[in-house]
């Protein structure tokens, strides 16, 4: 496989986690259709992640303007999620920091904390991995390129989407 122009296709890390969420939020997000603001799950979401682990001394870190770390230590980054509902588009989020970071000659594990759930996920970017983040990424970009948005596909999740009502308002 060649090497890919980085720069040419790195992204917010929000996109590569809406990438495996749902392809039209993810196309929505990036032409500034914005609805997370009017989410009561996207607002328990923030409210979970800055008072748990009070503790924590390096916390919301921004990269970039691109990617934001919830918790950074010094072996390792941390992402608190709600829930795990979303595991595969957590993952791939988590692994997309811990690849921009290896390209900034940073090498770090992961971890998806769970407060509620009481649960965490360890993650470590493999060589499998990075294709898989790589792939994400020119997925994104190629989404992201289209005049309009990929059609509808209905998901068990779409009604406690901020973009719901966005969505489907014409539905009978």
């Amino acid at each position: 496989m060649t090497e890919l122009d980085f720069q040419s296709i790195k992204t917010n890390g929000i996109k590569v986690n809406y990438l495996y969420v749902c392809e039209r939020k993810l196309w929505f997000f990036d032409k500034g259709i914005q609805m997370e603001s009017n989410s009561d799950r996207v607002l328990m979401g923030k409210i979970l992640g800055e008072y748990s682990y009070p503790y924590e001394k390096t916390k919301n870190i921004l990269i970039d303007n691109l990617i934001s770390i919830d918790i950074a230590e010094e072996d390792k980054i941390r992402e608190v999620k709600y829930s795990n509902r979303l595991a595969h588009a957590d993952r791939i989020q988590l692994l997309y920091y811990l690849y921009y970071l290896k390209r900034l000659g940073i090498y770090k594990k992961g971890i998806i904390n769970y407060p509620k759930m009481r649960k965490k996920e360890e993650i470590e970017l493999t060589e499998e991995s990075e294709k898989e983040v790589e792939q994400a990424l020119l997925k994104v970009k190629e989404i992201t390129s289209f005049a309009v948005p990929p059609p509808i596909k209905k998901k068990p999740y779409c009604t406690k989407c901020a973009y719901y009502e966005f969505c489907f308002s014409g539905d009978k």
